[in-house]
């Protein structure tokens, strides 16, 4: 990893647009004593270099080597000031921080009547928004101002605020409780994937009821039905009951489009119901469904009132581009996939600090298999190696073990048998040591090795012995999960029936097109 990476400050000074940075310029050069100040100085500097390079800073006389760390902690303030004054960035949110900093600047200055008027023009804003935390503390502080600031109604207006406050106490411990549990269960998911035997499905059962609060649906506001979803998607996911996970993953996106106005407040959650839906409904096949929700996403996203940042654009990216490549995977049209990857590297190389390192190894895991799927294997090899040699990817071990599977399949379709037996060697003692060898990939593992002492007149038998056995945990419920990361019975039955795996799957795909 590059210093680039790694310096935080480089990282925001690169992330600016052009008209961010001519912002801070105006900013910094709202007052003439700071044209010639060091930061500024800094900044253009750090904007002309290519890569982090501490020594030419230090050579161009800016700064001596001591004050370098408090000059970039200022450098990096200033820019935040001026992002935070960029009209981009004024969303709901931060605009009722800003009016909550005022009032509390104006109770300081003992200006009680004038703080109270804002805070319950900002109070109403931030309840009508759903934002109900910045809203509990503007009551707080509207409770100590009302202590100081003595008038008649104070009675009724204690009352008020007491209720006011209890309210919205109990809401935010709800979705507190909610989002905690929603959280533990995405980070389950991360680490160890589907569950893998009767006693995981026991155990996050078990985890999932006993962390769910008790509650009233009726009673509750969208971020609370919001984290609700959520909790119910992943707890679907873990157990891979992908039905339910496509109920709960439509209720999200349903919520969303029943509350317009929260998709230009919370565009990063509108996005990602988005992605679970299309993933849930690409696990139950139903393409037609899948195409009908994709363009509908991709509409909002290009429409004009639609928010537009780096962290919007590069999910909208991720997200968009995931899921076409699962409907050409849907539909079995790897060829007219094969587009999209030069869109995909550009666009990692692009986000690459906003990407984290689990979901660029998923795109690749995705192109992998888009070149399987035309007979490329070579190529599906270099993909499955970035993955494979990531010594730094320590979520979703279950990609890991899959990408090696894939890997070993390909190098045998590629004739590559002198790496085979290596490769083998390697992936049977990294599913062991992971305790992810489950019975597809000893199967698989176990034609592989053997390869070598069949006969060609005899490979067809051994072929179909394997679909055989290999078909008995399609619908099993912990086995099937092998097949949601590569379509072996596919692929099987295109060596019997001698004819190419993407037509195969298209077959099946067009038979079961809802």
């Amino acid at each position: 990893m590059t210093n680039a990476h790694r310096d935080a400050l480089f990282v925001l000074v690169k992330s600016l647009s052009k008209s961010e940075k001519r912002q801070f310029k105006l900013y910094v050069g709202r007052l003439g004593v700071n044209t010639d100040a060091k930061f500024l100085a800094l900044f253009n500097l750090m904007d002309k270099m290519k890569k982090y390079d501490e020594k030419t800073i230090l050579e161009s006389g800016i700064v001596k080597k001591a004050q370098l760390s408090n000059l970039k902690a200022h450098l990096y303030k200033q820019i935040l000031v001026s992002l935070r004054l960029n009209p981009v960035n004024q969303n709901i949110r931060v605009q009722i921080r800003e009016q909550l900093d005022f009032a509390t600047i104006l109770y300081q200055k003992g200006l009680y009547k004038q703080s109270l008027k804002i805070l319950d023009k900002a109070k109403s804003t931030a309840i009508e928004n759903e934002e109900k935390n910045i809203a509990y503390e503007i009551v707080e502080l509207e409770k100590i101002i009302e202590t100081q600031y003595i008038t008649r109604s104070i009675p009724d207006r204690a009352d008020e605020l007491a209720v006011q406050a209890k309210e919205l106490s109990a809401q935010n411990v709800m979705t507190s409780k909610l989002s905690n549990l929603s959280l533990q269960l995405y980070g389950i998911m991360l680490k160890v994937g589907y569950v893998r035997s009767d006693e995981d499905y026991v155990k996050v059962n078990k985890y999932f009821e006993t962390h769910l609060p008790k509650y009233k649906l009726k009673e509750l506001g969208f971020r609370e039905k919001l984290w609700l979803y959520k909790a119910h998607l992943w707890h679907s996911f873990l157990i891979q009951d992908f039905l339910s996970s496509y109920k709960y993953a439509s209720k999200w996106v349903d919520l969303f489009y029943e509350h317009e106005e929260q998709i230009k407040l919370n565009p990063v959650f509108f996005l990602k119901g988005n992605h679970y839906l299309l993933e849930s409904i690409f696990y139950v096949k139903y393409s037609s469904h899948f195409k009908e929700v994709l363009e509908r996403l991709e509409a909002v996203v290009e429409s004009k009132s639609f928010p537009k940042n780096d962290n919007i654009a590069s999910l909208s990216f991720l997200y968009i581009n995931a899921n076409k490549l699962n409907l050409h995977f849907l539909e079995g049209t790897f060829s007219k996939g094969l587009y999209l990857v030069k869109i995909i590297e550009y666009g990692i190389n692009k986000h690459k600090d906003r990407i984290d390192a689990h979901h660029i190894m998923v795109l690749y895991y995705k192109i992998a298999c888009l070149y399987f799927g035309i007979g490329d294997n070579k190529t599906c090899i270099q993909y499955l190696k970035k993955i494979i040699n990531n010594k730094n990817l320590k979520m979703r071990e279950d990609l890991m073990c899959f990408a090696r599977v894939l890997s070993l399949v390909a190098h045998y379709e590629a004739g590559m048998d002198y790496h085979l037996e290596v490769q083998l060697k390697s992936t049977y003692k990294f599913l062991l040591k992971m305790n992810d060898l489950h019975a597809v990939q000893k199967e698989m593992i176990k034609f592989l090795r053997n390869l070598g002492n069949i006969f060609p007149s005899d490979l067809r038998n051994e072929f179909q012995k394997l679909h055989t056995e290999l078909k008995k945990y399609e619908d099993h419920p912990y086995e099937k999960r092998a097949f949601l990361y590569l379509d072996i019975i596919s692929w099987l039955e295109s060596h019997l029936e001698n004819r190419p795996v993407a037509d195969i799957i298209r077959e099946k795909a067009m038979a079961v097109k809802r």
